[in-house]
Protein backbone atom coordinates (compact mmCIF):
# COMPACT_ATOMS: atom_id res chain seq x y z
CA UNK A 1 0.00 0.00 0.00
CA UNK A 2 2.60 2.19 1.04
CA UNK A 3 4.41 1.68 -2.22
CA UNK A 4 1.42 2.33 -3.99
CA UNK A 5 0.97 6.05 -2.48
CA UNK A 6 5.15 6.74 -3.42
CA UNK A 7 4.20 5.66 -6.81
CA UNK A 8 1.13 8.18 -7.11
CA UNK A 9 3.32 10.93 -5.73
CA UNK A 10 6.39 10.21 -8.06
CA UNK A 11 3.89 10.19 -10.82
CA UNK A 12 1.69 13.39 -9.63
CA UNK A 13 5.34 14.91 -9.30
CA UNK A 14 6.25 14.41 -12.41
CA UNK A 15 3.22 15.49 -13.91
CA UNK A 16 3.17 18.65 -12.09
CA UNK A 17 6.81 19.40 -13.35
CA UNK A 18 5.99 18.46 -17.04
CA UNK A 19 3.05 21.36 -16.19
CA UNK A 20 5.01 23.65 -15.55
CA UNK A 21 7.53 23.06 -17.77
CA UNK A 22 4.63 23.15 -20.42
CA UNK A 23 3.42 26.55 -18.90
CA UNK A 24 6.75 28.13 -18.96
CA UNK A 25 7.13 27.20 -22.46
CA UNK A 26 3.77 28.91 -23.11
CA UNK A 27 4.88 31.50 -20.98
CA UNK A 28 7.99 32.24 -23.19
CA UNK A 29 5.94 31.80 -26.07
CA UNK A 30 3.73 34.35 -25.76
CA UNK A 31 6.81 36.87 -24.63
CA UNK A 32 8.79 35.85 -28.40
CA UNK A 33 5.36 36.97 -30.24
CA UNK A 34 4.95 39.83 -28.11
CA UNK A 35 8.01 41.10 -28.54
CA UNK A 36 8.07 40.37 -32.31
CA UNK A 37 4.77 42.03 -32.42
CA UNK A 38 6.41 45.27 -31.30
CA UNK A 39 8.92 44.74 -33.36
CA UNK A 40 6.40 44.82 -36.11
CA UNK A 41 4.44 47.60 -34.94
CA UNK A 42 7.61 50.22 -34.58
CA UNK A 43 8.78 49.12 -37.86
CA UNK A 44 5.42 50.24 -39.44
CA UNK A 45 5.65 53.11 -37.90
CA UNK A 46 8.97 54.31 -39.19
CA UNK A 47 7.93 53.47 -42.20
CA UNK A 48 4.42 55.73 -41.99
CA UNK A 49 5.34 59.42 -43.31
CA UNK A 50 1.93 60.72 -42.75
CA UNK A 51 1.31 63.85 -40.72
CA UNK A 52 -0.24 62.08 -37.69
CA UNK A 53 2.46 59.61 -36.77
CA UNK A 54 5.60 62.31 -37.41
CA UNK A 55 4.01 64.17 -34.55
CA UNK A 56 4.02 60.92 -32.05
CA UNK A 57 6.81 58.73 -30.92
CA UNK A 58 7.92 56.06 -32.77
CA UNK A 59 8.09 54.02 -28.95
CA UNK A 60 7.96 54.61 -25.36
CA UNK A 61 9.33 52.09 -23.54
CA UNK A 62 8.74 51.59 -19.92
CA UNK A 63 12.56 50.04 -18.21
CA UNK A 64 12.44 47.93 -14.94
CA UNK A 65 13.04 48.94 -11.57
CA UNK A 66 17.01 48.64 -12.11
CA UNK A 67 17.36 51.17 -14.18
CA UNK A 68 15.03 53.50 -12.43
CA UNK A 69 18.60 56.06 -12.07
CA UNK A 70 19.26 55.82 -15.95
CA UNK A 71 21.97 58.63 -17.48
CA UNK A 72 23.48 58.28 -20.38
CA UNK A 73 23.04 55.98 -23.11
CA UNK A 74 24.99 55.09 -26.28
CA UNK A 75 24.61 53.18 -29.67
CA UNK A 76 26.40 49.84 -30.03
CA UNK A 77 27.89 48.89 -34.25
CA UNK A 78 25.07 46.08 -34.17
CA UNK A 79 21.97 49.03 -33.37
CA UNK A 80 21.89 47.53 -29.18
CA UNK A 81 22.12 50.42 -27.07
CA UNK A 82 24.44 50.68 -23.60
CA UNK A 83 22.61 52.43 -20.56
CA UNK A 84 24.55 52.97 -17.47
CA UNK A 85 23.30 53.33 -14.02
CA UNK A 86 24.21 56.41 -12.30
CA UNK A 87 25.37 55.79 -8.68
CA UNK A 88 27.37 52.39 -10.09
CA UNK A 89 29.57 50.96 -13.04
CA UNK A 90 26.83 48.69 -14.07
CA UNK A 91 26.08 48.54 -17.52
CA UNK A 92 22.94 47.22 -19.43
CA UNK A 93 22.57 46.62 -23.02
CA UNK A 94 18.64 47.15 -24.45
CA UNK A 95 17.30 46.27 -27.74
CA UNK A 96 15.78 49.61 -28.59
CA UNK A 97 13.49 47.90 -31.35
CA UNK A 98 11.31 45.57 -28.78
CA UNK A 99 12.26 47.73 -25.43
CA UNK A 100 13.71 44.70 -24.03
CA UNK A 101 16.96 44.56 -21.57
CA UNK A 102 19.27 41.81 -23.02
CA UNK A 103 22.18 41.75 -20.59
CA UNK A 104 23.76 43.62 -17.55
CA UNK A 105 27.74 43.61 -16.88
CA UNK A 106 30.07 45.26 -14.16
CA UNK A 107 32.99 47.00 -14.82
CA UNK A 108 35.64 45.91 -12.38
CA UNK A 109 34.46 43.94 -8.88
CA UNK A 110 30.86 44.06 -8.59
CA UNK A 111 30.47 47.41 -10.58
CA UNK A 112 32.78 50.53 -9.28
CA UNK A 113 31.18 53.30 -7.28
CA UNK A 114 30.97 56.94 -8.93
CA UNK A 115 29.14 59.52 -10.03
CA UNK A 116 28.74 57.94 -13.93
CA UNK A 117 27.25 60.78 -15.85
CA UNK A 118 27.86 59.83 -19.79
CA UNK A 119 29.02 56.85 -21.92
CA UNK A 120 29.91 56.23 -25.46
CA UNK A 121 31.12 53.08 -27.76
CA UNK A 122 34.21 54.21 -30.00
CA UNK A 123 34.67 50.95 -32.54
CA UNK A 124 35.02 47.67 -29.97
CA UNK A 125 35.83 50.50 -27.09
CA UNK A 126 33.07 51.91 -24.56
CA UNK A 127 34.15 54.74 -22.12
CA UNK A 128 31.94 55.67 -18.99
CA UNK A 129 32.49 58.79 -17.39
CA UNK A 130 32.18 60.08 -14.14
CA UNK A 131 31.07 63.85 -13.68
CA UNK A 132 34.76 65.12 -12.49
CA UNK A 133 36.30 63.95 -15.32
CA UNK A 134 37.07 60.60 -15.12
CA UNK A 135 36.87 57.83 -17.91
CA UNK A 136 36.81 54.18 -17.14
CA UNK A 137 37.67 52.28 -20.98
CA UNK A 138 36.57 48.65 -21.24
CA UNK A 139 34.80 45.98 -24.00
CA UNK A 140 31.32 44.95 -23.50
CA UNK A 141 30.89 41.39 -21.38
CA UNK A 142 29.03 38.73 -21.16
CA UNK A 143 25.76 39.09 -18.58
CA UNK A 144 26.67 39.16 -15.11
CA UNK A 145 30.61 39.31 -15.98
CA UNK A 146 32.75 42.02 -14.35
CA UNK A 147 35.07 43.16 -17.34
CA UNK A 148 38.64 44.57 -16.98
CA UNK A 149 38.93 48.14 -17.39
CA UNK A 150 41.78 51.42 -17.63
CA UNK A 151 41.10 54.64 -15.70
CA UNK A 152 42.28 58.00 -17.13
CA UNK A 153 41.68 61.43 -14.45
CA UNK A 154 41.30 64.04 -17.09
CA UNK A 155 42.03 66.29 -13.34
CA UNK A 156 39.57 68.95 -14.82
CA UNK A 157 36.49 68.36 -12.41
CA UNK A 158 37.73 72.51 -10.90
CA UNK A 159 36.81 73.54 -14.30
CA UNK A 160 33.40 71.61 -15.52
CA UNK A 161 31.08 68.97 -13.62
CA UNK A 162 30.95 66.97 -16.74
CA UNK A 163 27.39 65.06 -18.21
CA UNK A 164 27.51 63.21 -20.90
CA UNK A 165 29.99 61.76 -23.42
CA UNK A 166 30.54 61.48 -27.47
CA UNK A 167 33.01 59.96 -29.86
CA UNK A 168 33.52 61.50 -32.78
CA UNK A 169 35.70 59.66 -35.51
CA UNK A 170 36.55 62.27 -37.39
CA UNK A 171 38.45 64.27 -34.95
CA UNK A 172 39.21 60.91 -33.06
CA UNK A 173 37.87 62.48 -30.43
CA UNK A 174 35.73 62.26 -27.28
CA UNK A 175 33.08 65.51 -26.71
CA UNK A 176 32.31 66.08 -23.32
CA UNK A 177 29.77 69.24 -22.34
CA UNK A 178 29.78 71.11 -19.16
CA UNK A 179 26.40 70.88 -17.19
CA UNK A 180 28.05 73.46 -14.37
CA UNK A 181 30.77 75.54 -16.05
CA UNK A 182 33.59 76.16 -13.26
CA UNK A 183 35.75 78.50 -15.54
CA UNK A 184 35.42 82.45 -14.74
CA UNK A 185 32.95 84.07 -17.16
CA UNK A 186 31.75 81.22 -19.55
CA UNK A 187 29.02 80.30 -16.58
CA UNK A 188 26.06 81.18 -18.52
CA UNK A 189 27.38 79.75 -22.08
CA UNK A 190 27.70 76.05 -23.34
CA UNK A 191 30.95 74.53 -23.47
CA UNK A 192 32.33 71.33 -24.71
CA UNK A 193 35.71 69.58 -23.87
CA UNK A 194 37.26 67.62 -26.81
CA UNK A 195 39.55 65.01 -25.97
CA UNK A 196 41.93 63.34 -27.82
CA UNK A 197 42.28 59.68 -28.98
CA UNK A 198 43.90 57.20 -27.80
CA UNK A 199 44.08 58.41 -24.40
CA UNK A 200 47.21 59.01 -22.22
CA UNK A 201 49.25 60.61 -19.35
CA UNK A 202 49.48 63.33 -21.96
CA UNK A 203 46.16 64.58 -22.79
CA UNK A 204 45.51 66.27 -25.40
CA UNK A 205 42.51 69.04 -24.32
CA UNK A 206 40.65 72.48 -26.13
CA UNK A 207 37.41 73.54 -25.37
CA UNK A 208 34.52 74.76 -27.69
CA UNK A 209 32.54 77.74 -26.30
CA UNK A 210 29.12 78.53 -27.53
CA UNK A 211 27.83 81.91 -26.04
CA UNK A 212 24.21 81.63 -24.77
CA UNK A 213 22.83 84.30 -27.19
CA UNK A 214 23.71 81.77 -29.79
CA UNK A 215 20.49 79.31 -28.43
CA UNK A 216 18.15 82.02 -27.64
CA UNK A 217 16.74 83.29 -31.14
CA UNK A 218 13.57 81.65 -31.09
CA UNK A 219 13.93 80.19 -26.82
CA UNK A 220 15.29 82.88 -24.17
CA UNK A 221 16.80 80.17 -21.96
CA UNK A 222 18.64 82.15 -19.39
CA UNK A 223 21.10 79.36 -19.58
CA UNK A 224 21.27 75.39 -20.58
CA UNK A 225 22.79 72.73 -18.70
CA UNK A 226 23.26 69.63 -20.89
CA UNK A 227 22.90 66.54 -19.47
CA UNK A 228 23.95 64.43 -22.44
CA UNK A 229 25.03 64.50 -25.92
CA UNK A 230 25.25 62.00 -29.03
CA UNK A 231 27.07 62.88 -32.70
CA UNK A 232 24.84 62.36 -36.04
CA UNK A 233 26.17 59.48 -37.66
CA UNK A 234 25.41 61.68 -40.99
CA UNK A 235 25.98 65.19 -40.38
CA UNK A 236 28.74 64.71 -37.92
CA UNK A 237 26.62 67.07 -35.96
CA UNK A 238 26.20 67.33 -32.23
CA UNK A 239 23.12 66.72 -30.36
CA UNK A 240 22.44 67.45 -26.90
CA UNK A 241 19.67 66.93 -24.31
CA UNK A 242 19.15 69.54 -21.18
CA UNK A 243 16.83 67.82 -18.53
CA UNK A 244 16.73 71.62 -16.10
CA UNK A 245 15.29 73.33 -19.14
CA UNK A 246 13.83 70.67 -21.05
CA UNK A 247 15.73 71.34 -24.25
CA UNK A 248 17.28 69.87 -27.07
CA UNK A 249 20.23 71.05 -29.01
CA UNK A 250 22.05 70.22 -32.35
CA UNK A 251 25.18 72.49 -33.19
CA UNK A 252 27.79 71.96 -35.82
CA UNK A 253 31.39 70.68 -34.95
CA UNK A 254 32.26 74.40 -35.24
CA UNK A 255 29.89 75.63 -32.76
CA UNK A 256 27.04 76.72 -35.28
CA UNK A 257 23.52 76.31 -33.66
CA UNK A 258 21.30 74.11 -36.16
CA UNK A 259 18.07 74.18 -33.58
CA UNK A 260 17.65 74.99 -30.06
CA UNK A 261 13.82 73.52 -29.27
CA UNK A 262 12.52 72.54 -26.01
CA UNK A 263 11.34 69.21 -25.20
CA UNK A 264 7.65 67.94 -25.30
CA UNK A 265 6.16 67.47 -21.31
CA UNK A 266 6.66 64.51 -20.92
CA UNK A 267 10.27 64.23 -20.74
CA UNK A 268 10.87 65.29 -16.84
CA UNK A 269 14.38 64.22 -16.70
CA UNK A 270 15.89 63.94 -19.86
CA UNK A 271 19.14 62.22 -19.09
CA UNK A 272 20.10 60.53 -22.14
CA UNK A 273 20.19 61.05 -26.11
CA UNK A 274 21.24 58.95 -28.74
CA UNK A 275 20.72 58.48 -32.54
CA UNK A 276 19.97 55.26 -34.26
CA UNK A 277 23.02 54.16 -36.96
CA UNK A 278 21.12 55.05 -39.99
CA UNK A 279 20.38 58.59 -38.66
CA UNK A 280 16.40 58.44 -38.62
CA UNK A 281 15.56 57.75 -34.85
CA UNK A 282 16.30 59.98 -32.02
CA UNK A 283 16.32 57.88 -28.73
CA UNK A 284 15.92 59.95 -25.35
CA UNK A 285 16.13 58.22 -21.81
CA UNK A 286 14.80 59.63 -19.15
CA UNK A 287 15.41 58.87 -14.81
CA UNK A 288 12.40 57.66 -12.95
CA UNK A 289 10.55 60.93 -11.91
CA UNK A 290 7.12 61.05 -10.53
CA UNK A 291 6.95 57.75 -12.71
CA UNK A 292 8.99 54.88 -13.92
CA UNK A 293 12.35 55.74 -16.13
CA UNK A 294 11.42 55.32 -20.13
CA UNK A 295 13.18 55.14 -23.29
CA UNK A 296 11.46 57.23 -26.03
CA UNK A 297 12.15 56.58 -29.81
CA UNK A 298 11.22 59.42 -32.28
CA UNK A 299 11.64 60.04 -36.10
CA UNK A 300 15.22 62.60 -36.90
CA UNK A 301 14.69 65.12 -37.57
CA UNK A 302 12.68 66.02 -34.93
CA UNK A 303 9.11 67.13 -35.86
CA UNK A 304 6.72 69.13 -34.05
CA UNK A 305 5.85 66.27 -31.23
CA UNK A 306 8.71 67.27 -29.53
CA UNK A 307 8.09 71.45 -29.44
CA UNK A 308 6.26 73.01 -26.37
CA UNK A 309 5.00 76.44 -26.21
CA UNK A 310 6.78 78.92 -24.27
Amino acid sequence: MTSGWLLVGSLMSVMGATACQRDRAAEANALRVELDAREARLTARAADTSDTLAREPLAHWVLPPSLSEISGIAVLADGRLVAHDDERARVAVIDPQRGVVLKEFYVGSKGLQGDFEGITVAGEDIYLMTSTGELYLFREGNDRAEVPFEKFDLKLGKECEFEGVAYDPTGQQLIMPCKHIGVKGFKADVMLYRIALPLSRQLQVTRLTIPIAEFQLTHKWKGLHPTDITRHPTTGNYVLVAAPERALMEITPDGTVVRAIPLSGAHRQAEGVAISRDGGVLIISDEANAGPATITLYRWPPAEFLLEPQ
